[in-house]
This record gives C-alpha cells, sequence and structure tokens, in this order.
C-alpha cells in the first residue's frame, strides 16, 4: 500500500487521520477485489501555469515510481477561468470509469454539481489545493475529503514579511484571483490579517485572475492611482511577474515592493535580485501526490479524512 506519510503536516484535532476511527469507505469508493489497479484521474486548472505544470510532473513522478499499484491520466484546462471545460474533463473522466478524481477545482462553487453527480456514479473525489466551499457541499449533501495547504495561514506569513520592509501608515494593494476561488479568498484574508495588524492602509483590492498579463495591466492601473503605493501583495506568483513587470515598467522598481504566492522557478531570479521579496512554498510537486495517495488509502478501504493540512513555507531572497 502507498504510505500516506508524504503529508507535510496536520493541524488540530480537526484533522482525521487515514487509519482513523471513522466507519470503512463506502462500497462504492473501493476498487473490487480481483478487480484491476485503480484508474485516478487528476484534474488541474491551468497548465499554463507553471505551478500547475509543476504539480502534473510531480504526479507522474510518483505514478512512474508505483506504476504497479494503479494508473493514471493527468488533466488540465487552458486557462484559469474556463471551468465549463473543466466541467466537461470531470465528466470524460467518470464516462471513463475512473475510480477517483483528484481536483483542483478552478471555482469552488461551481464545480460541486458536477462532482456530486461523479460522486453519485461511484467515483471517489479527493479536493486538493482550492478548497471546495463548505456551504456549497452542504447544500449539495456532499462530503469531499479536502488535502492541501492552510492558505491563509500561508499568505500571513508572507505578509508579515512584506510588513517587516515597510512603514507604519504605508499604502498597500492586494491582487486576488478569482474572486470565487476559496484559496483566493484564503490568501486574500491573510494578506488582509497581516497587513491590517501592522497597521497598513489598503488602498485597493483588484483582482488579476491569477494570470501574468492581466495582473500587468491592474498593477499598471494601480500603480497610475496611486502614485505613493509601497507594495503590491500578489495572491499568486503569475501575478506577481505581472505586478512586477508593471513596476519595472513605471520605472519604480526598488521603491514598490512586491510579493506573491508558490515560489514557482519564476519567481527565483526575481527573488534573487530584489524585484520580489517575498513568496509562498506550498510544495506544488506534491500537492497532486497528495490526494493521489488519500484516493489510493480510501479506495483500500481506508476512512475518508475530513481534512488534512499541508505546509506552507515562507520563501525570501
Amino acid at each position: 500500500m502507498i504510505r500516506g506519510a508524504l503529508i507535510l503536516a496536520t493541524v488540530g484535532a480537526s484533522v482525521i487521520a487515514l487509519a482513523g476511527c471513522k466507519p470503512a469507505a463506502p462500497e462504492s469508493s473501493k476498487v473490487p477485489s480481483g478487480m484491476a489497479k485503480p484508474r485516478i484521474a487528476l484534474v488541474m486548472k491551468s497548465l499554463a501555469n507553471e505551478f500547475f505544470s509543476t504539480m502534473a510532473a510531480g504526479a507522474r513522478a510518483h505514478h512512474a515510481q508505483h506504476a504497479a499499484d494503479y494508473d493514471l491520466i493527468v488533466n488540465g484546462i487552458k486557462n484559469e477561468t474556463d471551468l465549463g471545460e473543466q466541467v466537461n474533463l470531470v465528466e470524460q473522466m467518470v464516462a471513463r470509469g475512473v475510480h477517483a478524481i483528484v481536483i483542483a477545482p478552478a471555482d469552488s462553487k461551481a464545480l460541486v454539481p458536477v462532482l456530486k453527480r461523479a460522486r453519485e456514479a461511484g467515483v471517489l473525489v479527493i479536493n486538493i489545493d482550492n478548497q471546495l466551499d463548505p456551504e456549497a457541499l452542504r447544500q449539495a449533501g456532499l462530503e469531499v475529503p479536502f488535502v492541501g495547504p492552510d492558505n491563509r495561514a500561508g499568505a500571513r506569513k508572507v505578509g508579515d514579511a512584506l510588513a517587516a520592509r515597510l512603514t507604519r501608515g504605508d499604502p498597500v494593494a492586494i491582487l486576488e484571483g478569482v474572486p470565487t476561488a476559496f484559496n483566493s479568498q484564503q490568501r486574500r484574508a491573510g494578506f488582509e490579517d497581516a497587513m491590517k495588524a501592522a497597521g497598513m492602509t489598503i488602498v485597493s483590492v483588484q483582482s488579476g485572475a491569477w494570470e501574468m498579463e492581466k495582473a500587468s495591466v491592474v498593477a499598471g492601473a494601480l500603480l497610475n492611482a496611486h502614485p505613493d503605493l509601497e507594495a503590491i501583495l500578489c495572491a499568486n506568483d503569475s501575478m506577481a511577474l505581472g505586478a512586477a513587470a508593471a513596476v519595472q515598467g513605471a520605472g519604480r522598481t526598488g521603491q514598490v515592493k512586491v510579493v506573491g504566492f508558490d515560489n514557482i522557478g519564476a519567481i527565483r531570479p526575481l527573488l534573487q535580485d530584489g524585484r520580489i521579496v517575498a513568496t509562498a512554498d506550498q510544495h506544488g510537486d506534491q500537492l497532486a501526490v497528495f490526494g493521489i495517495e488519500a484516493a489510493l488509502e480510501i479506495l483500500a478501504g481506508a476512512a475518508p479524512p475530513a481534512h488534512q493540512t499541508t505546509a506552507v513555507d515562507l520563501i525570501l531572497p
């Protein structure tokens, strides 16, 4: 059996271990005895985002080491907001007869109905990265285990590191992701927690939709509207890259500080030269692996976890 030890951290009594005392997984979630090895589908957001291409590579590497234990199908959508395509991918995976879907949903509410249909078809669903909306799940009568980071706490770490380089009262702006995504909401909240605690002035919160190009345009407008702006807090590194480009284009590199979230490879040169002052590493190469391992444990008969929290580390130059 694949070990569940890859989970980096569990937090609080609400975290229930895979081998916990809850009833065993429903029979519809198990691989029948004598059947071929389980088929697991990984359904991600935009593969144009380096974070998700890294996630896919990590999943494939894990599968290469455990090819005798399960089959893997890797999917992703073209851009962060193409919800229809992600819904179609889930439906396709159900039609192909997968035993489990490990999903990083593009929207925390919009994917709930199709995931409910998948669950009713007997497909196990594991939620990673962006948590499905708890109220939407409750209204749908659906329970989906979440394996992933505490985005609010991670963003708070980044925000605190930025605050240490600012002066109380400094004007700052926040670039959030897709507003209906739970991880975007949580990262915005974590940034706000840090800025309010340090006494900074949040002059604007805008959406960059997770994308570099849009973030660059939005950041440019913010720089024009707020010539005294001291920092831009970005909810992912793609948007941080866009914000840093806008800052450079405005001739304000070194004056306006930028932070991100994800620690993708493309951000590291900017960390080294100071154009980005901090980011957070949620170990994207392992997030899908955590979900896959949880799925394999459940398919083998273990109790589903209610929630498993994985680590987020602060990354500084």
